[in-house]
């Protein structure tokens, strides 16, 4: 097998067991990074390396599973339901959370979409789908109007949001004909349209998909942006301050910064909790105040937790921004920083503040 370090000799056995991910790029993607001046960072969002091997950790480090309420159907957060509409991607990022499930055969797809339909019409209180994956939009566009067809009558859906790293991979997907009458149909149902990017890097955001992504803005299309902090590619103020503001300029609310999660076969991208906290306070230091929208998130199995500063105190200040447990939403707490730790669970409980 080819990795970035060099060939290596490795059978199939060893590569399911490590929990390897295959090994696909598109042709506009390499081409992009190629041209980018980033291709040496940039190669290694796709590109196998040895580290793979021995990096270690779990396939669900947010309790997926335990929160799959129909099959294909996560129900974590009250307001979201998280739909899994397919189990490919266009290219396949190393550091995928999901690498369970992407470019295998997978039975957390959903087999059918009226049962999930069926399951949110009895819970007013989600407000909002997510369409996810894998990426949505490998599915055709006659395939993504079957699904929508079982949600857009649910009365208290306010939104319908897909996530996607086409616009990254293959921006031309979005210049089909019958996209801007599929954004159209929800629009029509009384719902928003929210296309949820993702860019890394600036490097990933071509002349294509800035077009792509302005034609469908004039046309109500709302986007927002989700990055990843990856070790080696992206963990530096600078490239994100350039990535964010991009962004914005082209019309994509940056959202989120995640904290890179402990994965089997990709820990290896986590960055440490400090200079992490370094990186995300120089962002904020650089970006202009309407340009400051993103929150540095861990998405932990207990909830989605905000990182907010290591305090002078040498403990790690949070709070929940999205939890099962609606009480806690919003509340400070606060763990002793260890060095070289990429997670929650590498900072000692102490039990002097509530998490």
């Amino acid at each position: 097998m080819r990795f970035i370090e060099g060939d290596r000799k490795i059978d199939a056995t060893e590569l399911q067991a490590r929990s390897i991910t295959r090994h696909h790029v598109t042709k506009f993607y390499r081409q992009q990074i190629g041209n980018s001046g980033y291709y040496e960072q940039l190669r290694h969002i796709v590109e196998p390396s040895v580290k793979e091997l021995d990096s270690p950790g779990v396939l669900d480090t947010s309790g997926e599973h335990d929160n799959t309420v129909v099959p294909g159907l996560q129900h974590k957060y009250a307001q979201t339901g998280l739909l899994l509409v397919t189990n490919r991607c266009a290219s396949y990022c190393r550091f995928c959370f999901r690498k369970r499930l992407v470019g295998r055969e997978s039975d957390e797809i959903v087999p059918d979409v009226e049962k999930v339909g069926q399951y949110i019409s009895c819970h007013p209180e989600m407000t909002n789908v997510l369409l996810s994956g894998g990426d949505p939009f490998v599915l055709s566009t006659a395939k993504l109007n079957e699904i929508l067809a079982h949600l857009l009558s649910i009365p208290h859906l306010a939104s319908i949001r897909i996530g996607t790293k086409l616009f990254a991979f293959e921006p031309k997907r979005f210049e089909d004909p019958a996209i801007p009458a599929l954004f159209q149909r929800i629009r029509d149902a009384g719902k928003t349209a929210v296309l949820v990017t993702h860019f890394d890097h600036i490097g990933e955001i071509s002349v294509d998909a800035e077009r792509n992504i302005r034609s469908l803005g004039a046309q109500g299309v709302q986007f927002l942006n989700q990055s990843v902090l990856l070790a080696g590619i992206n963990d530096n103020p600078e490239i994100l301050t350039a990535t964010f503001a991009k962004c914005h300029q082209i019309g994509v609310r940056p959202y989120y910064l995640f904290q890179a999660r402990p994965v089997k076969g990709a820990s290896h991208f986590q960055v440490p909790l400090r200079r992490a906290i370094e990186i995300a306070n120089g962002v904020n230091q650089s970006l202009a105040g309407i340009e400051k929208t993103f929150k540095y998130i861990m998405s932990h199995y207990t909830g989605k937790i905000e990182i907010l500063d290591l305090a002078d105190d040498g403990r790690i200040y949070m709070r929940y921004h999205q939890n099962k447990i609606p009480e806690k939403i919003g509340k400070i707490f606060s763990r002793q920083y260890v060095e070289s730790a990429c997670w929650l669970d590498d900072l000692p409980n102490d039990g002097s503040t509530q998490a």
